[in-house]
């Protein structure tokens, strides 16, 4: 029997990316408005991509099959 096709899920799709050693990378929330109010540090730490951890990577991961 054939295996099934699995559909990506169309906002994961959008919002991570798996690295070539297999790790779920995703961009910080609090970076498109409102940026004059917001603390140097917090807006600094928000610019470098985040690595998915613990439980929920492998969630992400059934959720983009082929990217």
């Amino acid at each position: 029997m054939a295996k099934v096709k699995v559909k990506t899920h169309s906002g994961a799709k959008k919002r991570f990316k798996i690295t070539g050693s297999g790790k779920v990378k995703y961009q910080h929330t609090n970076k498109r408005h409102r940026l004059t109010q917001k603390d140097t540090k917090r807006k600094r730490i928000a610019r470098n991509a985040g690595i998915a951890e613990g439980a929920n990577a492998p969630t992400i991961k059934k959720l983009v099959p082929y990217l």
